[in-house]
């Protein structure tokens, strides 16, 4: 495990962005851990997940032009993705959001920002049925730019509509690699590391059998 990786599952727990208990996922699963990105609500916070965001592009030696964040959870974690860049590379990236709604009025238009073009890398929080990066992958090839990869925090490692993973089913389907931050091998890993005093790890390994993938 890289040090940002093991240093990130650390300041989610601390923070309680990582929780472990019982929890209904959006698919209808009660997972026994859950994972929220909109609790980094700090400044420093922010610096150190778009730091770890950073060294995960620059690990997986991801090929990019500009970085993508769909709305809304994807707007501050793709600032953040471009200050870590220009920290930890001292590569001074382009970035871009989308509204929800299309503003008629200003400057108008659905995208803030930077126009997008070339090799567009989208930065979201955690893949779970890939509508997201479906919408934002239609507003990147109607700018004339083309898709370079998904870069998300999590990869919870469990089934998506059929026998792959969300991630895997999104790769497969747009023909570009995801990468996360952490995975829950990465999170099972970090609590073996420490013992698991909670007992946590039973629990997880349960769910994994009925809902996950390797």
């Amino acid at each position: 495990m890289r040090d940002y990786q093991r240093d990130l599952i650390e300041f989610a727990l601390e923070h309680g962005v990582l929780r472990f208990g019982e929890f209904t996922l959006k698919s209808g699963r009660v997972s026994p851990y859950f994972f929220n990105t909109g609790l980094f609500d700090s400044g420093d916070a922010l610096r150190r997940l778009g730091h770890a965001y950073a060294c995960a592009a620059l690990d997986a030696e991801l090929q990019f032009d500009m970085l993508f964040g769909p709305a809304y959870k994807g707007i501050p974690l793709v600032a953040a993705t471009a200050i870590g860049l220009a920290e930890v590379a001292g590569r001074d990236v382009p970035w871009a959001f989308n509204r929800k709604e299309e503003k008629d009025h200003g400057e108008g238009g659905h995208l803030v920002g930077a126009p997008l073009q070339g090799r567009v890398l989208v930065v979201d929080d955690v893949i779970s049925a890939g509508t997201s990066v479906a919408e934002s992958v239609a507003l990147i090839e109607a700018a004339g730019a083309r898709l370079a990869g998904v870069l998300v925090a999590l990869d919870r490692q469990e089934r998506g509509t059929g026998e792959r993973s969300a991630t895997q089913e999104v790769a497969a389907s747009h023909g570009v690699p995801v990468t996360a931050i952490i995975d829950l091998d990465a999170l099972t890993d970090y609590l073996r590391e420490r013992g698991d005093p909670d007992g946590h790890l039973p629990a997880i390994e349960r769910y994994r059998v009925r809902y996950g993938v390797r």
